[in-house]
């Protein structure tokens, strides 16, 4: 029995690295998409076995690190950082849909590709959208807890304008914690002007549900998820990240109720 050229050796490797490159870059995309560490590690091994690899991930909450290996054999071995995290159901469901086709109708490598890069540039709501639809759900929230018309007019713009403020902090780079505080303060600060003015019920459910909108469901239900899997150490961070947000959260309700001695 022959070995192999020193240039199939080489061209072998090069089809490992890619494939290993890709399975990194659909965990990632999970992970940055909000995914929790079960699925990610179901959808990334439902691709890597369809090219006949077992893979071992190491999930933690800015990284995946990812060992491929085939016969026993290490012949990948390489980590990816993560940017930071948002929602995005579009990219979940488009993965979930191509890792079950590239089991069932045997995808080549090619097609994968096209439809990573496909998934990745979909495009969201544009911004005007969600400021609308986000402030309108606290609206709605308000008007569920009983406040009325004026109260819901209110908790709109007062969540818009949290929305608003944290945005801009987002894309000035500030910290990710310090931004939820300052949107927390933004929205309880126009909110608790009018409960100031106008002590009555309703003020005080618009002051409550102005910043409903930074509550992290997201990460709690993954946190939950993740414990519930048995993905401990994911979870705690999870929940730990959830938990500075909620502080972030109080501690920008309690300046306003500093300010205006509430």
């Amino acid at each position: 029995m022959t070995n192999p050229s020193p240039t199939a050796s080489n061209q072998l490797q090069d089809i490992q690295s890619e494939i290993g490159v890709l399975l990194l870059e659909i965990g990632t995309l999970l992970m940055m998409s909000g995914a929790n560490t079960q699925r990610i590690r179901l959808n990334v091994n439902r691709v890597s076995e369809a090219f006949g690899f077992q893979s071992e991930l190491l999930i933690t909450h800015q990284a995946l690190m990812l060992t491929m290996s085939q016969n026993h054999k290490q012949v990948y071995s390489h980590l990816k950082r993560c940017s930071p995290h948002s929602v995005n159901f579009k990219i979940l469901s488009g993965i979930s849909r191509m890792s079950w086709a590239i089991v069932e109708e045997n995808w080549p490598f090619e097609k994968i590709k096209e439809e990573v890069e496909r998934l990745k540039a979909i495009s969201t709501y544009p911004n005007w959208i969600t400021i609308l639809f986000v402030s309108l759900s606290g609206a709605s929230f308000c008007r569920l807890f009983g406040g009325d018309f004026k109260a819901m007019a209110i908790t709109f713009i007062a969540t818009l304008t949290g929305i608003f403020v944290r945005q801009k902090m987002t894309l000035a780079k500030f910290n990710f914690y310090l931004s939820i505080f300052a949107a927390s303060f933004s929205s309880t600060l126009i909110s608790g002007f009018f409960l100031k003015l106008l002590p009555t019920i309703t003020m005080e459910h618009a002051f409550a549900s102005s910043i409903l909108f930074l509550v992290p469901g997201i990460p709690l239900i993954n946190s939950f998820s993740d414990f519930i899997d048995g993905n401990l150490l994911n979870g705690f961070l999870r929940g730990l990240n959830s938990l500075l947000i909620c502080f972030a959260m109080a501690l920008g309700w309690l300046l306003t109720v500093t300010i205006y001695k509430l």
